[in-house]
Parts: C-alpha cells; sequence; structure tokens
C-alpha cells in the first residue's frame, strides 16, 4: 500500500496526537504522523521492529529534516524477544582523521559557537545510514530498499509542513539562510515555508533511490562521498581556511557503527537498560536515580509524591551532581577511559547524596572523584562547553514477536551546520560541536570530551528500557540536547514512584537541571500538563535558592522541554501499548488485530 494512502488510514482509525493504543501486535509511536505510517507499513507488510526502525528513520529525513537524517548519527537499542538479549547499535557521528583538540580555539580562545557550529568545520563523518544498514542485515527481514520506499515517496510526492517544521524554519537564527542549497527547499523565492505548504525533496528522494539500488556504499564512496566532502569544506567567510571541515573521503570510506553492550542499572527493583559512552545519557541518568532511591518520592504521607517541593528540591540537587560528573568524566570511552563502575558505585553514590540537604540547596555543586571505586581514569579539569541543542528525534517501535527497538537520532543543532549536500538534498550535522571548544587536555589528564581523530563526541541521547523481573515492560526515549536525560529521569520517576500509566507520565509537566550552577528550567503552560508544578510549589524552590524560576507569586514554568515516544508490555496479560507526546505531534499507530 502507499505511503500515502497509510496517512489516509491513520486519519481513520490511528490514535490521535498524544493518544494511547493496545494491541496484541505490532505498535509504533513516532513523533510525526507520515513517519508513524512508514513504520506501521513495514509492520503491515510482515516486517519487525529492526524493519519499521529503518523505515521510520528515512520517513523522518524527510517530514524532520531539521532534527535527524542521513548526515547524522544515532543510538538504536534493539531487544530480541526471542534470545532476551538487548544490544546497541551506535552510529554516532566521528572526528575526521585531521581533526584536533584545538580546531575550535586555535589561538587559544574558542571560535564563537554561532559561526563555528555553521562551518564546515563541525560537521562530523556521518554514521546514521551504515548504523541502520547494520541493524537491517543483523535482525532485520526486510532489505534496505524496502525500508527506504515509504520515505522515496514522501520525498517525491511531497507532504504539507507541519507547524513545527514552519516555526523551525522561521525561527531558524539564519540557518536555513545561509547556504544557497538549503534557503531553496526552505524558503524558495526567498519565503519560508508555512504551516500547510506543499514541500517535494526531488534531489533528496534521487538519493534515497541510490542507495537503494546500490547500498550503503552509494553513500560513503564514490560521487555522493565526494559531494558530501565538498559541501563540508565550506566556511562562514568571518572563519576563512580556519572554519573548512576536514573530513576526507578516506574518513567516510572507513566510518563504521559499533555494537555495544547496554549499561545495566537498577532502580526500586526495576532494571533498566540504557546508553553507555559515548553517550553520557544512561549514566547520568542512573546516576541521578542512585541518589534519589533512599528518599521515599512516591509518598506524599511523607511531603513527597509529584510536583511538592521536597520532590523537586531533591531532583535538582541530583541534576546538578549528577550533571558535575557528567562535565569531567564521560566521553568517548574507546578513547578515553571512563569509570563507568565508580560513577555507578553504591558507595561512591551514597557519599554524591549526602552532599543533598532536603531544606538547603547546594551553593556549589562539584564534580566527585569515582576513582577509588573504578582505577580506569585519571581526574581532569571541568570541560567549557556550548550548549547542546534541543533538536533531535526519538520513536519506539515493537512488533508482534516482542522485538523492541528504542531509537534516538539527531544532526545535532535545529538544521544541523546548516550545510545541505549539493544534488542531494539532505543535510550535514554540526555534531563536532559536542566536544569541548577549549581542550582541557594537559600533562595530567586527557580531556574525555577533547577532540580527537576518529573520536565520538558526548552526547546527551539517552534511548531506555525498562524491565521487571526479568521481562520487557517500556521503551522510551527523548530529544532535547542536555535535557533528554532529564526527560527520561522524569518519565521514569513518574512511572515508578508515581505510579502513572506511560500516557501519565509523558503528559505530566517536566523539571530540568541541566549544568552544575543549577538554573532551573519547568513546564506547566499547556492544559495536557497535568498535575501541575504549582506556583506556591516553586515559591518553596525560590526560597531555598533555586534560580531560574522568576518572580515570587509567578508562573515560572514555562515552555516546552522534549518529546517523549514509548511502547509498553502490560506484564500481566502482555498486551502492547504505545504512549506519544503532545509536545510535537507524536502519533502512536497500531498494526493488528
Amino acid at each position: 500500500m502507499p505511503l500515502l494512502q497509510y496517512v489516509y488510514v491513520l486519519v481513520l482509525c490511528l490514535l490521535s496526537t498524544a493518544a494511547l493504543a493496545a494491541s496484541p501486535a505490532g505498535v509504533v509511536a513516532v513523533s510525526h504522523p507520515a513517519a508513524a505510517a512508514a513504520g506501521a507499513r513495514m509492520l503491515a507488510e510482515g516486517g519487525n521492529a529492526i524493519d519499521a526502525a529503518a523505515a521510520v528513520q528515512f520517513a523522518l529525513n524527510v517530514v524532520e529534516p531539521q532534527s535527524s537524517g542521513i548526515g547524522g548519527g544515532g543510538f538504536m537499542m534493539v531487544y530480541l524477544a526471542k534470545t532476551g538479549e538487548t544490544v546497541i547499535v551506535d552510529s554516532r557521528e566521528r572526528a575526521p582523521a585531521q581533526a584536533s583538540a584545538d580546531m575550535f580555539a586555535p589561538d587559544g580562545l574558542p571560535i564563537p559557537f554561532a559561526l563555528a557550529s555553521t562551518s564546515g568545520l563541525a560537521v562530523g563523518v556521518p554514521g546514521t545510514l551504515r548504523g541502520v544498514d547494520l541493524a537491517l542485515r543483523r535482525w532485520g527481514t526486510k532489505k534496505l530498499s524496502s525500508t527506504l520506499a515509504p520515505a522515496i515517496e514522501l520525498a517525491e510526492h511531497g507532504f504539507r509542513v507541519n507547524r513545527f517544521l514552519a516555526e523551525d524554519i522561521r525561527l531558524d537564527s539564519g540557518r536555513t539562510q545561509l547556504q544557497p542549497e538549503t534557503a531553496a527547499i526552505f524558503r524558495p523565492g526567498g519565503v519560508p515555508l508555512a504551516e500547510g505548504d506543499w514541500l517535494v525533496q526531488t534531489d533528496l528522494a534521487k538519493t534515497f533511490k541510490q542507495i537503494a539500488a546500490k547500498g550503503p556504499d552509494a553513500f560513503y564512496q564514490g560521487a555522493l562521498a565526494r559531494a558530501i566532502v565538498q559541501a563540508q569544506q565550506r566556511a562562514r567567510s568571518e572563519l576563512g581556511a580556519a572554519g573548512r571541515g576536514r573530513m576526507s573521503l578516506a574518513d567516510l570510506a572507513h566510518y563504521q557503527p559499533a555494537l555495544r553492550a547496554p549499561l545495566i542499572g537498577h532502580y526500586r527493583g526495576w532494571t533498566l537498560a540504557g546508553m553507555p559512552p559515548p553517550s553520557s545519557g544512561g549514566l547520568t541518568v542512573m546516576q541521578m536515580l542512585g541518589m534519589l532511591e533512599p528518599y521515599p518520592l512516591g509518598d506524599s504521607a511523607q511531603g513527597y509524591g509529584f510536583g511538592s517541593p521536597q520532590t523537586l528540591h531533591l531532583m535538582i540537587e541530583a541534576m546538578r551532581l549528577a550533571f558535575a560528573d557528567r562535565a569531567v568524566w564521560i566521553g568517548d570511552d574507546d578513547t578515553v577511559p571512563v569509570p563507568r563502575l565508580g560513577l555507578l558505585h553504591r558507595e561512591y553514590l551514597a557519599t554524591r547524596a549526602a552532599l543533598i540537604q532536603p531544606g538547603q540547596r547546594m551553593n556549589t555543586a562539584l564534580a566527585g572523584d569515582p576513582t577509588p571505586w573504578d582505577k580506569t581514569a585519571i581526574p581532569e579539569k571541568p570541560a567549557r562547553l556550548p550548549a547542546e541543542s534541543p533538536h533531535t528525534t526519538h520513536f519506539s517501535i515493537i512488533d508482534r514477536w516482542g522485538n523492541v527497538v528504542s531509537y534516538t537520532s539527531t544532526i545535532e543543532a535545529t538544521w544541523g551546520s546548516g550545510i545541505t549536500v549539493p544534488g542531494y538534498g539532505f543535510l550535514l550535522n554540526n555534531e563536532l560541536t559536542d566536544f569541548n571548544f577549549l581542550p582541557v587536555t594537559d600533562s595530567a589528564a586527557d580531556g574525555a570530551n577533547d577532540v580527537a581523530p576518529g573520536k565520538r563526541p558526548r552526547s546527551s541521547m539517552a534511548p531506555m528500557m525498562l524491565f521487571k523481573d526479568g521481562r520487557f515492560v517500556a521503551a522510551y526515549g527523548s530529544p532535547g540536547g542536555a535535557t533528554i536525560i532529564n526527560s527520561v529521569l522524569n518519565v521514569t520517576l513518574n512511572l515508578i514512584d508515581h505510579g502513572m500509566t506511560m500516557q501519565q507520565a509523558i503528559a505530566a509537566p517536566r523539571l530540568s537541571v541541566t549544568h552544575a550552577a543549577g538554573k532551573v528550567s519547568c513546564e506547566g503552560g499547556q492544559d495536557f500538563m497535568r498535575p501541575g508544578l504549582g506556583i506556591a510549589a516553586q515559591d518553596t524552590l525560590r526560597q531555598l535558592g533555586h534560580v531560574g524560576l522568576g518572580d515570587a507569586g509567578t508562573q515560572g514554568c514555562l515552555g516546552s522541554i522534549g518529546s517523549v515516544q514509548a511502547v509498553t508490555i502490560e506484564p500481566a496479560s502482555g498486551a502492547a501499548h504505545g504512549a506519544a507526546d503532545p509536545r510535537r505531534e507524536g502519533t502512536v499507530i497500531r498494526v493488528g488485530p
């Protein structure tokens, strides 16, 4: 069935935005309805969750080009029902062989982020296509060409621009205007596409057809590879040659994804499978859970419960401590040892939790030293990091056999580098800006997140799976830069401590702190965000000294954090469900009886 017919079926029988679906068969939960339809098409044609994930990823390149695509990378977590194995395909971008620790600070001063991030210097070697292909060859049932078919149709025939894409074009900080190829697609004739406009991407359709016919080598070698290398040699005029990308044809030809075992953690009798380095997502979430576990967060009789000042205060302080550790210790441990065992050791976490005072804000949250519990790393100086972009995408899928995919992918900033590969229609990432801009390497330490040849930059992506008594229960994740970590934490606490359903856990307002300094962001401005984070609770946090909430007596919880898409299985009945986030155009489709 053609994809556009699937979208029509979606209108008739699909659950609407932020809806919940139950099914003994397959379920997809995706941030865009057309991409959800692509995944459902694979399931309806007999494919499994891995096939559906491939189709969703390619379709998202068409309908959410500002967030992810073949010019970027990501992490795909796969649960295989037959064996009970959980494995991760790491297709994170790599620094090219000619990269150096001082490339973003050639004179000892960091290049302005706005310039560096929109120059070829920021482009990492893309991994998405190799990663998807590896997953299909290992566990899929369909050919790469079949999973590309829905995306080809969407790119060739077009789709209507939704309000999220229209807003990202309008509020692009110039990224869709800097390069003529990008402007031609999203600002034809100098006019930004608006909600309801029809977007056709002929060049992207041709690219997907080439890949369908010749496989991933069509991307990593030959004419397309040469076009990628030439495109990333573009630099902002203000930077001159210093802003040119360093990727070579050899970098593309040699790129390979990695298969990784998940990071395993435990919380109140539940088991979590999370993303290990080079992502900081799994370690940081599990650190925060370890610090919070001694407290009865779900017990309102003791002054806790969802949205209580005590609960919120503890969450903020745990976030501050975990992010302080993250800035020092976590990077690509294929290159620099990361003290995973130490960071999650119960005794180390007890020392960190002891710094939290229930009735008082910490003046300063500093990194600890986990090395006594894990002798695999050398302390380093705190990193100087730019802000991470809130744009990425996450989706979750379960098939009728019980296989599950939890997949987060990105091109880093909204619109990535802003560079569209001429004649091929896809954007290149600016992922290398996730490295330290100022290297922290000195005679005593190798910077865990300094730029180095072939190294993967630290990520915040945190695809997560939840198990109970050895049985799969839920898969979820979020976009949102560094706030990804806190969105996943919020949902996990909502499920385990506050007894919410997955849909309730997703819709509830979130709280986030992504720096040791502790500036608080929180939600509450939309009707679906219930129960709310009340002004009285916010005033208590203000009295404790927490910053970022504005003046006393005002609503300081505004804006939006993340976009969680999830699938679950009821342990008792085995029924599969999906839950989607109304913060974007979250969509759930079930396939089967």
